[in-house]
């Protein structure tokens, strides 16, 4: 994870469009440990299209 905050905000959106254009699963911990991190985020915008 990145040391600045504003480098993890952005760290995680695009983990976050990743997951989504690929359409691949995410645990329970793993979304837990992102709605952490993305709540000090504000209204950081998640961006993408899924795959063909």
């Amino acid at each position: 994870m990145p040391p600045s905050a504003d480098a993890r905000c952005t760290y995680v959106a695009d983990w976050v469009s990743t997951k989504l254009r690929w359409q691949l699963t995410v645990d329970t911990s793993e979304r837990n440990a992102l709605a952490e991190i993305a709540e000090g985020c504000g209204q950081q915008q998640v961006e993408y299209a899924v795959a063909p």
